[in-house]
């Protein structure tokens, strides 16, 4: 064999297990900084159903977000990280705005955008904004379990939707204990992606937040998460 070919097939090998190798941490990475997917529902019933169909896991009742007009449920998809199902609550009178993720117009469930783990928000926001990626203002949130124990929290505002809802809020739990902790067990979330129209100008919002969600480009904004869990490896949109 010609010295030269070879060299460039040893080249060529040694770059793609760098490359693949920096694929592995990249994911890896990126699941450490997930906090929560949020799947949102016209009915939280049907919402539950609808998983549990797909991973063989019936979720946790989480509890009511006062004054949102909308309650959860919860499966833990890891010791930090968690599927968020959100609908609809019957038992709260109506908000005086529409609620959070399109809720009020959802014809079907589907995973509407995910949460990131942050701290220092008020500062990171900022950054962001400088650099065009318009993330909501921190404001504090909070809902009690059914055990009737109290979690608070601060986040970007959710309203603040950006690239569609590819892009995250970030979230900071303080000295809450975590959801996942309580959560329904048997799943591990094993990658997140997503799809949109314009890849690129997404991929540029979430380099400036130094997160790695791969994109493609797909007809419609779309986030795909793999879940394994008791009816196997298993792709929720």
């Amino acid at each position: 064999m010609n010295i030269r070919v070879l060299a460039a097939i040893v080249a060529f090998s040694v770059i793609a297990g760098v490359e693949s190798g920096a694929q592995s941490s990249d994911t890896g990475t990126l699941l450490r900084r997930i906090d929560h997917l949020v799947y949102a529902a016209p009915d939280l019933a049907l919402g539950i159903q609808r998983i549990e169909a797909l991973l063989g896991i019936r979720a946790t009742p989480g509890g009511q977000h006062p004054g949102e007009g909308t309650r959860n449920a919860l499966v833990a998809l890891g010791p930090t990280s968690y599927l968020e199902i959100i609908a609809r609550d019957p038992e709260q009178p109506e908000p005086g705005t529409a609620r959070k993720f399109g809720i009020d117009t959802l014809a079907s469930p589907r995973l509407v955008t995910w949460a990131a783990k942050g701290s220092a928000l008020e500062p990171m926001v900022a950054e962001a904004r400088r650099h065009g990626v318009m993330l909501g203002d921190v404001i504090p949130g909070s809902r009690r379990t059914p055990s009737g124990t109290l979690l608070a929290w601060h986040i970007t505002n959710q309203r603040a939707v950006v690239a569609d809802g590819l892009v995250p809020f970030f979230i900071d739990w303080g000295q809450t204990p975590h959801p996942a902790a309580d959560a329904a067990k048997g799943a591990t979330l094993i990658a997140l992606r997503a799809e949109h129209p314009e890849p690129d100008r997404v991929r540029r919002a979430l380099d400036q937040l130094g997160l790695d969600l791969p994109v493609t480009h797909g007809a419609t904004p779309a986030l795909i998460a793999t879940i394994d869990g008791p009816h196997g490896r298993i792709e929720v949109r």
